[in-house]
C-alpha cells in the first residue's frame, strides 16, 4: 500500500478511537490571524540578555504557560497559540528566542524563511535560549503553576526545560525534532509529546530512542506529517490538531491541577 493510503487507513482507525476532545473547540491551530490581543514586554535573562515577548493574560488566570517557537519566530500563528490558550484561562508569553541572533523575526513558512529560520537557529546555543525560556518562566510563575508547550525547535526546547529549568509544573512538545541527542536526560516533571507518523524529520528509529530513554512520557503518534498543528502550514490536519488539543489539555488539566477550571477557547 503506498503512504496516501496507509494515511487514510490510519487517519480512519485514529478518529475512531475513544474521543478526548468532546467540548473543546476550535482550538489554536484553528486560528484565522485575527486582531492582535497581547503586547510585546521586554524580558531579563540571567546573563543580562533582554529579549521581547509576546504576552497576554486574562483577568484571572488559572494557570500561566510559556509557548515556544518554530523556526519561524513568534509569528502571527504563535500568537495565535497564545491567545487562544489565554481565552482558555491562561497567562501566557511567548519569548523571542531569536533575538540573541536577530530581532522582531517573523517568518512564513516557504523555503527561504526555512532556510533563514536554520541559519538563526544554529547562530544561537542551547544554554543560552533555555535561559531566555527560564526568563519566560519566571515572569508568569506568580500566575499559577506554569506548563511549558514548544514547537518543532521549541518542542525539544521544552524537554529540556522539563529536564533542566526550574518552576515548571509539565511540558508538551509538538514534534521536537531536536530531541534524540538529549534523549538521555531525565525530565523532573511529567511530558507530554506528540508526533507524525510521516514526519521525514523525526523518523520511527528517533521515537524509539525516545521512548527507551524515557518510558515514562506520555506519547501520541498522529498519522500526520510534520507541522501538523500549523495552519498556515501546507502540511496542516484540523482532525488532528482538534485531538492533539485535547490531549494537550486534558495533560494539562491532570498535572497542574486544573480540573473544572479551564474556559472553553473561540475561533478568531
Amino acid at each position: 500500500m503506498d503512504r496516501k493510503g496507509r494515511r487514510g487507513d490510519l487517519l480512519r482507525d485514529y478518529l475512531r478511537a475513544p474521543d478526548m476532545t468532546a467540548g473543546v473547540p476550535a482550538g489554536p491551530a484553528a486560528a484565522s490571524g485575527g486582531p492582535r490581543q497581547g503586547d510585546t514586554v521586554r524580558l531579563a535573562a540571567a546573563d543580562g540578555h533582554r529579549l521581547d515577548a509576546y504576552r497576554i493574560r486574562p483577568t484571572a488566570p488559572v494557570a500561566a504557560l510559556v509557548v515556544l517557537q518554530e523556526i519561524f519566530g513568534v509569528n502571527q500563528h504563535m500568537r495565535d497559540v497564545c491567545d487562544d490558550y489565554s481565552r482558555r484561562g491562561f497567562s501566557v508569553v511567548a519569548p523571542a528566542l531569536f533575538d540573541r541572533a536577530a530581532r522582531r523575526i517573523e517568518l512564513d513558512y516557504g523555503p527561504e524563511s526555512v532556510e533563514t529560520g536554520r541559519r538563526l537557529r544554529a547562530a544561537i546555543g542551547w544554554d543560552e535560549t533555555l535561559l531566555d525560556v527560564q526568563a519566560a518562566i519566571d515572569a508568569v510563575r506568580a500566575d499559577g503553576p506554569v506548563a511549558v508547550l514548544g514547537y518543532c525547535w521549541g518542542g525539544t526546547l521544552a524537554f529540556l526545560a522539563a529536564t533542566r529549568l526550574d518552576g515548571v509544573g509539565c511540558a508538551i512538545s509538538y514534534y521536537g525534532g531536536q530531541t534524540v541527542p538529549f534523549a538521555k536526560e531525565t525530565p523532573q516533571v511529567p511530558v507530554l509529546m506528540h508526533f507524525g507518523e510521516f514526519d521525514p524529520r523525526i523518523p520511527v528509529e528517533d521515537r524509539a530512542t525516545i521512548q527507551a530513554a524515557n518510558p515514562q512520557i506520555e506519547t501520541h503518534i498522529f498519522p500526520a506529517d510534520h507541522g501538523f498543528n500549523c495552519n498556515h502550514r501546507k502540511e496542516y490536519d484540523a482532525q488532528i490538531a482538534e485531538r492533539a488539543l485535547g490531549l494537550t489539555l486534558d495533560f494539562m488539566t491532570r498535572h497542574l491541577n486544573l480540573k473544572g477550571k479551564l474556559e472553553n477557547g473561540s475561533r478568531h
